[in-house]
């Protein structure tokens, strides 16, 4: 069910697609702006299944559609962010499925990164203790990432038998970390320490493991509280401009600043800085 609140017209109200939300295999709180999503079955050190795959799908698309989630932060329970792909609930199927299948489900596992590089909220990573494998690569298909002192991170597809290319980590990684130290991860398989992943940018700092949800849910709501539709400008751009020559790049800049100096927050800055107060903004 939808829920607009605040005006008759849809279009001019708040919309939270989210709003209802049920997640059944992951948990999912939002408060003041901020969703965080926990991945929940700390017993395996949180895998994915075929069902969370497409629930982590349904919901990154729907926060396309939600202006009252302004930020998103992903973690998982019990010390440990994910193992990847269960090995007994996915691994030992797709050793029996057709192609088709197969790629169906390789498809599948793409559009989580796609939905989460596409929604326009910010996505912080909460990485703490094993981030492997298809966990890897929901690390890597947030926007920002904190760990741990404890956080071992691998692209381990190799070691399955699998190429590195899985989820796009061929396209993403060496644009975080650089291609030679991408290509020695995805070649090896081997685990990227916390302190590599700080030196090489993977991460944007460390934190102690209890401190790690609350330093990135406190980041998150310092960016629900700024200009949110140009931060949704931002994460477009920064998307989309790998893409670009710099005359494009600097082009589609120019239109997108047009567009958000038409925007009520553009205003609301200039306001508060002529009175000397700090501006409320409001995401429109």
């Amino acid at each position: 069910m939808k829920h607009y609140i605040g005006s008759s017209n849809p279009m001019r109200g708040r919309y939270d697609a989210t709003a209802g939300f049920a997640a059944r295999h992951f948990a999912w709180t939002c408060a003041d702006g901020v969703g965080t999503i926990t991945l929940s079955r700390p017993e395996r050190k949180n895998p994915l299944t075929f069902d969370s795959y497409s629930e982590l799908c349904q919901l990154f698309d729907a926060l396309r559609r939600s202006t009252d989630v302004k930020a998103v932060v992903v973690t998982g329970a019990g010390g440990n962010f994910c193992s990847g792909g269960d090995v007994h609930e996915i691994i030992g199927p797709l050793t029996k499925m057709s192609m088709p299948e197969m790629l169906e489900f390789t498809r599948m596992t793409g559009d989580l990164v796609k939905t989460m590089r596409n929604c326009p909220q910010p996505v912080i990573g909460a990485i703490d203790g094993i981030c492997a494998g298809a966990g890897a690569m929901m690390a890597l298909a947030c926007d920002m990432r904190y760990g741990t002192p404890a956080t071992r991170t691998a692209f381990l597809f190799t070691r399955v038998g699998l190429a590195g290319a899985d989820m796009g980590a061929c396209a993403l990684l060496p644009r975080v970390i650089g291609q030679g130290r991408a290509s020695e991860l995805l070649f090896s398989g081997r685990a990227m320490t916390a302190q590599e992943g700080l030196a090489w940018g993977f991460f944007n700092a460390l934190h102690d493991s209890a401190e790690l949800l609350p330093k990135a849910q406190a980041f998150a709501a310092e960016l629900a509280a700024g200009p949110t539709f140009a931060h949704g400008m931002t994460k477009t751009m920064l998307q989309q401009e790998w893409a670009m020559t710099i005359e494009q790049a600097v082009e589609a800049e120019a239109q997108a600043q047009a567009i958000c100096m038409q925007s009520r927050d553009f205003t609301r800055a200039y306001e508060a800085f002529a009175a000397k107060a700090r501006p409320v903004f409001g995401g429109d």
